[in-house]
């Protein structure tokens, strides 16, 4: 809670504040909107460059990019603290947090761009912001990787699968199989598809044509699955059958199964190692030597 006096128009004062934990502001990136082209138009998202005041890099052009697709898939993300966010540009990696077609925020027809189109705009989106970065000198064109949960993991999944932008990726708790999902998920949202694809079991093409895991054949990087037990809304069985379809396949890949976890994590514990373990994935991945990192078991690499 801050005071601040509209007549002198001074700095302001702070007089409380929920949280005891304070950080140097060299360490903390500050986001900068950016828009990119893409395939409606224009796409929005923030970019965080990498920061740490007690390390420079001197050895590379450009850092390792990390894309963040948020869940939903309706809604948005923000420049509110994140310290998620803050783990990895302290890290050395650069993050764009992409508000693809469909987000709110950005008034109603970019909302709208997401129906009967999930899997096809928001792919798009954060595929093309990846490469606008590039093309700015602020992202390594070979070191691009993804991440997302829930609805955010699909989009994962599916750029990972029908594109060929990014070179690692992770899902949370994602979805790997639309047809699935729509005979899974609970009530709440048991028919939420039918705005974002199609009415289903109707249109039951177009959900194996939108599922990553029918399209294993397309996938080629590395790809870390994380996911909660207990999850009512994307069952573990998603995770399950794309780490089989993986191992198949022969692509380097790893799962990890949190007990006690439902939809997202809420465990600190867990929160902690879902994090450490992208972070040891991605350094196998691209030789990036990570200090002290946990131990992960990656098959096929």
């Amino acid at each position: 809670v801050y005071k601040w006096s509209f007549e002198t128009k001074g700095e302001a004062e702070q007089l409380a504040c929920s949280s005891t934990l304070k950080f140097s502001d060299d360490i903390i990136a500050v986001p900068k909107q950016v828009e990119f082209p893409t395939t409606l138009g224009t796409a929005f998202g923030y970019y965080y460059p990498p920061t740490n005041g007690k390390y420079e890099c001197t050895t590379e052009d450009a850092p390792p990019l990390l894309v963040k697709a948020h869940g939903g898939p309706t809604s948005c993300t923000g420049t509110s603290f994140n310290a998620g966010i803050q783990f990895w540009t302290s890290r050395g990696f650069a993050v764009l947090d992409v508000d693809y077609g469909g987000s709110t925020g950005y008034g109603r027809d970019y909302r709208r761009r997401l129906r009967g189109s999930w899997g096809v705009v928001d792919v798009d989106d954060v595929c093309n912001g990846a490469k606008y970065l590039v093309e700015q000198g602020l992202a390594d064109p070979k070191r691009l990787c993804i991440d997302g949960g829930s609805a955010g993991g699909f989009t994962t999944l599916g750029a990972l699968a029908f594109r060929d932008t990014f070179t690692a990726g992770t899902s949370l708790y994602g979805i790997g199989d639309l047809c699935m999902l729509a005979g899974d998920t609970h009530k709440f949202e048991s028919r939420y598809l039918d705005g974002l694809v199609g009415e289903y079991p109707k249109e039951e093409a177009l959900y194996k044509e939108r599922s990553p895991i029918e399209s294993i054949e397309t996938l080629s990087c590395p790809i870390l699955l994380l996911q909660g037990v207990e999850d009512k809304v994307v069952p573990p069985n998603q995770a399950e059958s794309m780490h089989q379809a993986l191992l198949k396949k022969g692509i380097p890949t790893c799962i990890k199964l949190y007990e006690g976890e439902q939809h997202g994590f809420r465990k600190a514990e867990n929160i902690e190692d879902a994090l450490d373990s992208e972070l040891a994935f991605y350094g196998k991945i691209y030789a990036i030597n990570i200090p002290n990192a946990v131990d992960i078991s990656i098959d096929n690499l």
